[in-house]
């Protein structure tokens, strides 16, 4: 986690913190913890794959797996 040490300047720092951090005095003893609000609308969600890429996918013959196979498989490494 980030540590922030408290001063005038937080209030210009934290707007643009996206994980949590923690908030420090001086000396390093932690004050509190800051949870950023996010707005998801201030980000790119959309895939990071084209149309095509996508298309190519789902008519591919290439075995695929759901989320639940994944899973499953990952619990029994």
């Amino acid at each position: 986690m980030t540590r922030l040490i408290v001063d005038a300047t937080l209030p210009s720092i934290l707007p643009a913190q996206i994980q949590p951090v923690e908030l420090c005095d001086a000396q390093g003893r932690v004050l509190g913890r800051y949870i950023p609000s996010l707005n998801p609308s201030e980000y790119n969600l959309e895939p990071q794959i084209s149309k095509e890429e996508a298309l190519r996918r789902k008519q591919s013959k290439e075995k695929s797996y759901t989320s639940a196979e994944v899973l499953a498989h990952l619990e029994k490494l």
